[in-house]
């Protein structure tokens, strides 16, 4: 009689387990190594509470009582929480139609100016275009010399843009270095075997820029249009020179007007609180609600805008 044994009744094909692969050896940081790390690590939350500390103080004052905000009582925490600073700002008229002003030409102005970057950076990354050195020539002049701001402003008003919303998206429409990274893009990240394949299917240039070069820079896209629209959102030195009429004012000049001439605007409100008091607090409530909707954006085009720069630069 034969007894089976548990190596006989394994399958005829199963093969003996070998010596299991050592694991890699994982590289051991020297001494210096970690005080370099750690000296990094310190630098690093030395520059993050840099940054929080005062985010942290205008919350928790635009979140705090007039008297305690004007008596510098207010530091990380709200001193008598309250939301009046916040109610004072949404009722505020020039404010609303501040924050209206500026949603117009942070998104008009950026959906013009990444069209006028796009028609012409693609040209510029084209080696068959003719002229294209001294074009790019032209766009890094640009970058180190302007006219200034006196023929700026004479320009301006020669086409009849003087107080205008047009005054605020056009002059600023387009920026060299945003012109230099989309350029070095279509340059490095477009192959030109696209556009010869392109070409025997019959299509045209404008045709190979809209369906084939466009989606594929969505991380580009992303980049200029985020520097375009920050930039719109925050300026208010073009509408301070340009514009005249307070309908036209951007959200930048209102609460440059609150800042620094420490107009409340005389709301309800202020009449029955102390003005200057009433004024100190708007400008935190008004600095948060500012920022908002670029909090707002920023997590959206994050991971296009470190994407779209490693490949627009680094590459080039």
């Amino acid at each position: 009689m034969t007894v089976e044994t548990p190596a006989a009744r394994r399958a005829p094909d199963a093969a003996p387990r070998g010596p299991r692969p050592r694991r890699a050896r994982q590289v051991q940081d020297t001494p210096v190594d970690r005080v370099f790390m750690a000296g990094v690590y310190l630098l690093l939350c030395t520059f993050l509470l840099v940054v929080l500390v005062p985010l942290a103080n205008i919350v928790a004052s635009s979140l705090s009582s007039p008297a305690a905000v004007s008596g510098g009582r207010v530091f990380l925490w709200p001193v008598d929480f309250t939301l009046i600073g916040y109610e004072a700002v949404l009722t505020n008229r020039a404010i609303l139609v501040g924050f209206g002003n500026s949603l117009f030409y942070a998104g008009v102005g950026t959906v013009v100016s990444v069209a006028l970057t796009v028609m012409i950076a693609y040209p510029l990354s084209r080696s068959d275009l003719v002229g294209r050195r001294v074009l790019i020539g032209g766009v890094l002049f640009s970058m180190l010399f302007s006219g200034g701001l006196i023929p700026t402003y004479m320009v301006v008003r020669a086409l009849g843009l003087l107080d205008t919303r047009w005054a605020i998206i056009l002059p600023s429409a387009i920026a060299a270095w945003q012109v230099l990274i989309a350029m070095t893009y279509f340059r490095t990240s477009i192959p030109g075997e696209l556009y010869e394949a392109a070409q025997l299917d019959g299509a045209s240039d404008l045709r190979f820029l809209w369906s084939v070069v466009l989606p594929l820079s969505k991380p580009l896209l992303a980049v200029i249009a985020l520097m375009y629209g920050i930039g719109q959102w925050n300026s208010y030195f073009s509408a301070l020179i340009y514009l005249r009429s307070e309908e036209l004012y951007p959200l930048q000049l209102v609460l440059r007007d609150i800042l620094i001439v420490n107009n409340s605007g005389g709301t309800n409100l202020a009449d029955q609180l102390a003005a200057e008091q009433m004024a100190d607090l708007m400008k935190f409530s008004l600095i948060v609600v500012s920022t908002v909707p670029v909090l707002l954006v920023y997590p959206f085009v994050a991971r296009h805008f470190t994407k779209g720069v490693m490949l627009g630069s680094v590459k080039g």
